[in-house]
Protein backbone atom coordinates (compact mmCIF):
# COMPACT_ATOMS: atom_id res chain seq x y z
CA UNK A 1 0.00 0.00 0.00
CA UNK A 2 1.04 3.66 -1.25
CA UNK A 3 -1.44 5.98 -0.80
CA UNK A 4 -0.24 9.61 0.32
CA UNK A 5 -2.92 11.00 2.10
CA UNK A 6 -4.78 11.57 5.24
CA UNK A 7 -7.43 9.59 4.91
CA UNK A 8 -5.65 6.40 3.56
CA UNK A 9 -6.43 2.91 4.43
CA UNK A 10 -4.24 1.08 6.88
CA UNK A 11 -1.49 -0.46 6.25
CA UNK A 12 1.57 -2.38 7.79
CA UNK A 13 5.42 -1.53 8.99
CA UNK A 14 7.96 -3.66 9.37
CA UNK A 15 10.53 -3.68 12.42
CA UNK A 16 14.22 -4.81 11.30
CA UNK A 17 16.16 -5.38 14.21
CA UNK A 18 20.32 -7.05 13.65
CA UNK A 19 22.71 -7.67 16.31
CA UNK A 20 26.51 -8.89 15.76
CA UNK A 21 28.82 -11.06 18.08
CA UNK A 22 31.73 -13.37 17.52
CA UNK A 23 32.84 -16.75 18.70
CA UNK A 24 28.52 -18.01 19.45
CA UNK A 25 27.85 -21.06 18.81
CA UNK A 26 24.86 -21.91 16.89
CA UNK A 27 24.19 -25.47 18.72
CA UNK A 28 23.35 -24.06 21.92
CA UNK A 29 21.34 -25.79 24.46
CA UNK A 30 17.44 -24.35 24.59
CA UNK A 31 17.54 -24.68 28.47
CA UNK A 32 15.40 -22.49 29.86
CA UNK A 33 17.49 -21.69 32.94
CA UNK A 34 17.68 -18.40 34.19
CA UNK A 35 20.82 -16.02 32.43
CA UNK A 36 21.08 -14.53 35.37
CA UNK A 37 20.39 -14.80 39.70
CA UNK A 38 20.51 -10.77 40.16
CA UNK A 39 19.42 -10.19 36.08
CA UNK A 40 17.19 -6.56 36.19
CA UNK A 41 14.70 -8.26 33.94
CA UNK A 42 15.18 -12.34 33.23
CA UNK A 43 14.11 -13.33 29.73
CA UNK A 44 13.58 -17.28 30.80
CA UNK A 45 11.46 -16.15 34.46
CA UNK A 46 8.94 -14.17 32.24
CA UNK A 47 5.59 -15.73 31.35
CA UNK A 48 4.29 -16.79 27.85
CA UNK A 49 2.85 -14.49 25.27
CA UNK A 50 0.69 -16.47 23.15
CA UNK A 51 1.96 -18.89 20.24
CA UNK A 52 5.47 -18.29 17.88
CA UNK A 53 5.33 -21.18 15.91
CA UNK A 54 4.07 -18.73 13.27
CA UNK A 55 7.22 -16.53 13.66
CA UNK A 56 9.89 -17.66 10.62
CA UNK A 57 13.65 -17.58 10.73
CA UNK A 58 16.45 -20.00 11.56
CA UNK A 59 16.41 -19.05 15.11
CA UNK A 60 15.94 -21.67 17.52
CA UNK A 61 12.39 -22.00 18.83
CA UNK A 62 13.44 -20.64 22.18
CA UNK A 63 14.81 -17.67 21.15
CA UNK A 64 11.72 -17.04 19.44
CA UNK A 65 9.89 -17.63 22.24
CA UNK A 66 12.06 -15.21 25.14
CA UNK A 67 11.93 -13.05 22.80
CA UNK A 68 8.40 -12.21 22.34
CA UNK A 69 7.99 -12.61 26.01
CA UNK A 70 10.94 -10.32 26.75
CA UNK A 71 8.94 -7.66 24.41
CA UNK A 72 5.50 -8.18 25.70
CA UNK A 73 6.27 -8.29 28.98
CA UNK A 74 9.62 -5.22 29.10
CA UNK A 75 8.42 -3.70 26.56
CA UNK A 76 4.92 -3.74 26.13
CA UNK A 77 3.49 -4.24 30.24
CA UNK A 78 0.06 -3.90 30.95
CA UNK A 79 -3.02 -2.34 29.59
CA UNK A 80 -2.69 0.94 31.77
CA UNK A 81 1.28 1.31 30.38
CA UNK A 82 1.58 3.98 27.84
CA UNK A 83 1.76 2.94 24.14
CA UNK A 84 0.24 -0.55 25.28
CA UNK A 85 -2.69 -0.36 22.28
CA UNK A 86 0.30 0.07 19.46
CA UNK A 87 3.09 -2.09 21.11
CA UNK A 88 0.24 -5.25 21.69
CA UNK A 89 -0.13 -4.87 17.79
CA UNK A 90 3.23 -5.64 17.35
CA UNK A 91 3.93 -8.65 15.55
CA UNK A 92 7.64 -10.69 15.05
CA UNK A 93 7.69 -12.32 11.46
CA UNK A 94 11.08 -13.65 11.55
CA UNK A 95 13.89 -13.90 13.14
CA UNK A 96 17.35 -14.70 12.06
CA UNK A 97 20.81 -15.83 12.85
CA UNK A 98 24.09 -15.72 10.55
CA UNK A 99 27.44 -15.56 10.31
CA UNK A 100 29.31 -13.01 8.54
CA UNK A 101 32.56 -14.20 7.67
CA UNK A 102 33.45 -11.36 5.89
CA UNK A 103 33.39 -9.56 9.94
CA UNK A 104 35.76 -12.60 11.09
CA UNK A 105 32.56 -14.78 11.85
CA UNK A 106 30.92 -12.65 13.64
CA UNK A 107 27.14 -13.54 14.27
CA UNK A 108 24.00 -11.64 13.28
CA UNK A 109 20.31 -12.09 14.81
CA UNK A 110 17.68 -9.91 12.69
CA UNK A 111 14.62 -9.94 13.98
CA UNK A 112 11.24 -9.07 11.63
CA UNK A 113 8.25 -7.57 12.95
CA UNK A 114 5.14 -5.70 10.99
CA UNK A 115 2.59 -3.54 13.11
CA UNK A 116 -0.61 -2.23 11.03
CA UNK A 117 -0.49 1.88 10.79
CA UNK A 118 -3.80 2.95 12.64
CA UNK A 119 -5.10 6.50 12.72
CA UNK A 120 -4.30 6.74 16.45
CA UNK A 121 -0.55 6.75 15.48
CA UNK A 122 -0.61 9.71 13.38
CA UNK A 123 -0.25 13.10 14.28
CA UNK A 124 -2.66 16.08 13.04
CA UNK A 125 -0.94 16.03 9.59
CA UNK A 126 -1.73 12.63 9.49
CA UNK A 127 1.54 11.61 9.38
CA UNK A 128 3.60 8.95 11.69
CA UNK A 129 3.83 10.53 14.90
CA UNK A 130 7.60 11.34 16.22
CA UNK A 131 7.01 10.06 19.37
CA UNK A 132 5.85 6.57 17.94
CA UNK A 133 8.61 6.48 15.70
CA UNK A 134 10.76 6.52 19.03
CA UNK A 135 8.73 3.85 21.38
CA UNK A 136 8.74 1.15 18.39
CA UNK A 137 12.41 2.06 17.70
CA UNK A 138 13.64 2.00 21.43
CA UNK A 139 11.03 -1.31 22.41
CA UNK A 140 11.97 -3.44 19.01
CA UNK A 141 16.00 -4.00 19.30
CA UNK A 142 16.16 -6.29 22.84
CA UNK A 143 17.46 -9.45 23.43
CA UNK A 144 17.84 -12.04 20.61
CA UNK A 145 21.79 -11.76 20.82
CA UNK A 146 22.06 -11.86 24.24
CA UNK A 147 19.70 -15.00 24.26
CA UNK A 148 22.12 -16.29 21.61
CA UNK A 149 25.21 -15.53 23.77
CA UNK A 150 23.28 -17.17 26.58
CA UNK A 151 23.89 -13.96 28.99
CA UNK A 152 21.40 -11.35 29.66
CA UNK A 153 20.68 -8.22 26.79
CA UNK A 154 17.66 -6.83 28.24
CA UNK A 155 18.73 -2.88 29.04
CA UNK A 156 17.49 0.48 29.59
CA UNK A 157 17.48 3.03 27.38
CA UNK A 158 20.86 5.50 27.78
CA UNK A 159 20.46 7.73 24.79
CA UNK A 160 18.38 8.41 21.12
CA UNK A 161 19.95 10.83 18.60
CA UNK A 162 16.75 10.61 16.02
CA UNK A 163 16.92 12.03 12.74
CA UNK A 164 13.69 12.20 10.94
CA UNK A 165 14.53 12.09 7.04
CA UNK A 166 10.66 12.55 5.09
CA UNK A 167 7.45 12.14 6.81
CA UNK A 168 5.47 9.22 7.06
CA UNK A 169 2.06 8.88 6.08
CA UNK A 170 -0.17 5.70 6.46
CA UNK A 171 1.92 3.77 4.49
CA UNK A 172 4.05 0.86 4.85
CA UNK A 173 7.31 1.25 6.72
CA UNK A 174 10.25 -1.02 8.10
CA UNK A 175 12.53 -0.55 10.86
CA UNK A 176 16.06 -2.18 11.61
CA UNK A 177 18.68 -1.89 14.35
CA UNK A 178 21.35 -3.37 16.31
CA UNK A 179 20.94 -5.12 19.41
CA UNK A 180 22.09 -2.93 22.96
CA UNK A 181 23.97 -0.67 21.00
CA UNK A 182 21.67 0.18 18.01
CA UNK A 183 21.79 1.72 14.88
CA UNK A 184 18.56 1.74 13.87
CA UNK A 185 16.11 3.08 10.03
CA UNK A 186 12.98 3.28 9.49
CA UNK A 187 11.74 2.71 6.03
CA UNK A 188 8.73 2.51 3.66
CA UNK A 189 8.20 -1.29 3.07
CA UNK A 190 7.60 -0.44 -0.53
CA UNK A 191 9.90 1.83 -1.77
CA UNK A 192 12.47 1.53 0.76
CA UNK A 193 12.64 5.40 1.12
CA UNK A 194 14.35 6.28 4.87
CA UNK A 195 11.89 7.76 6.97
CA UNK A 196 14.02 8.09 10.00
CA UNK A 197 17.37 6.49 11.56
CA UNK A 198 18.35 6.53 15.32
CA UNK A 199 21.52 5.61 17.00
CA UNK A 200 20.48 4.24 20.23
CA UNK A 201 22.68 2.76 23.56
CA UNK A 202 21.03 0.41 26.02
CA UNK A 203 22.70 -0.99 29.56
CA UNK A 204 21.84 -3.70 32.16
CA UNK A 205 21.08 -1.18 35.48
CA UNK A 206 22.27 -2.62 39.03
CA UNK A 207 18.97 -1.75 40.42
CA UNK A 208 15.39 -0.39 39.70
CA UNK A 209 15.54 3.19 39.14
CA UNK A 210 13.32 5.47 41.30
CA UNK A 211 11.66 8.54 40.20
Amino acid sequence: MSSRSQNASASSISSHTTAAASHVSLSHSPILESLSTNAWVDPASLPNYGDVSCIGGNAPEYVKRLNHNTYMSYGVGGEDRFGYEVGTSVKFVEVNVNRKLERQGRLEATTIAEIEVTKHMLNGAGMLHGGCVAYLIDNTPLVVLGLLKNVNGVGVTQAMNLLFHSPAPRTSISLGGRVMSSRCEILDKDSGRIIASAFLNKMQPTALSKL
